[in-house]
């Protein structure tokens, strides 16, 4: 490991406690239908998308910086600097590299912990692994397609799953009810 990155690691080992604390239980009350049901009353799932196994570097001549170090090498991008933190429409959430639907717009809710919560992603869409990087074990998600990682999965989270998924925003796009979903990449 290099400096910069051992620095990095250091520097969030210092703030996790905090940021950890940060991440409460939501308030708000979300609507108790199926994830899948309320999406596929706004964009139609693509039908059994090929997986996608791109080379590191064409991933990243299709993403920003940031996007490629949260999706491929799975970053963290900073607390309360997503413009989808405060995404109200109706519409689907998409993962950022591949587009795959990954999230309906009514299972996102405020969490209070600075980062894009869902309490229930679209049926098939994730895989999780073991994560244990920071001394503990969390559970992590991926995109089910490209495999991008998007975030962890928390137990804190509101009825019906009692779930959190805590999402970057850089990992995701929003696509508003009434647009097309755009093309899969392929």
């Amino acid at each position: 490991m290099d400096r910069k990155t051992f620095l990095k690691h250091l520097a969030w080992v210092s703030v996790a406690p905090a940021a950890l604390a940060a991440c409460s239980p939501s308030q708000s009350t979300p609507s108790s239908s199926p994830a899948t049901s309320d999406t596929l009353a706004v964009h139609s799932l693509p039908e059994d998308p090929p997986p996608l196994d791109q080379s590191r570097a064409e991933w990243q001549s299709l993403l920003s910086d940031d996007a490629f170090h949260i999706l491929f090498e799975e970053g963290t991008e900073p607390r309360r600097s997503s413009p989808l933190l405060n995404e109200k429409r109706e519409g689907t959430y998409i993962c950022a590299a591949c587009r795959l639907p990954l999230f309906p717009s009514t299972t996102k809710y405020e969490s209070g912990t600075g980062w894009p919560s869902f309490w229930a992603p679209l049926d098939g869409q994730l895989d999780t692994k073991e994560d244990t990087k920071l001394g503990y074990t969390r559970t992590e998600y991926h995109c089910a397609r490209c495999g991008g990682h998007q975030g962890h999965i928390f137990e804190d989270g509101p009825e019906p799953t009692g779930l959190r998924y805590c999402n970057n925003g850089l990992a995701l796009s929003f696509v508003p009810a009434g647009e097309p979903l755009p093309a899969l990449r392929t």
